[in-house]
């Protein structure tokens, strides 16, 4: 893991965030992929983080993206081969988010018969009318809201016990 060892969290950040909960905890990691990458997910990006970094944000990206407009949303803003293109559903199943992990392959059948039409570009008014034609999307959004907080406690969980794989801890001095 030499080339990603560059990538740093400090310890005190760490335990900050860890205090403050869940989130906070994943997204000291997720700040310094985004400021690592110059927060682009694109064929440059790739190298710069390992497997594992890319799950952790691809994860936070999707939480954003679903959260604030669901799939069309992720699609639209680019993020569709992100995750549905790299094994972040079979990695989040290693991390222990065995039900999410299903869900995100439920919703890449969807994306795999309409990628095209998904990805097209549209003006606000066309992209608006996308959440009624793709309204099959809407259950797996409502089950991932009802999951979210366990899913992750999972992945914080996965992260802590393996710290070496996300980012190299570093304390004060060091």
């Amino acid at each position: 893991m030499e080339e990603e060892k560059k990538i740093t969290v400090s310890d005190e950040a760490l335990r900050r965030a860890a205090g403050e909960g869940m989130d906070e905890f994943l997204r000291v990691f997720t700040d310094r992929y985004l400021e690592v990458t110059g927060g682009q997910v694109d064929a440059d990006a790739m190298p710069l983080l390992n497997g594992w970094q890319h799950t952790l944000l691809g994860y936070r990206l999707f939480c954003e993206e679903v959260n604030e407009g669901g799939f069309v949303q992720l699609i639209q803003n680019g993020y569709g081969p992100y995750i549905f293109l790299n094994p972040f559903a079979k990695a989040m199943r290693l991390m222990g988010a065995k039900e999410f992990s299903k869900l995100v392959y439920e919703a890449k059948k969807i994306y795999d018969a309409h990628r095209e039409d998904l990805e097209q570009e549209r003006d606000e008014d066309e992209f608006m009318a996308m959440y009624e034609r793709y309204e099959e999307f809407d259950d797996l959004e409502e089950q991932f809201m009802d999951m979210e907080e366990e899913v992750t406690g999972q992945v914080a969980r996965y992260v802590d016990g393996h710290l070496e794989d996300f980012a190299l801890i570093v304390k004060e001095g060091e």
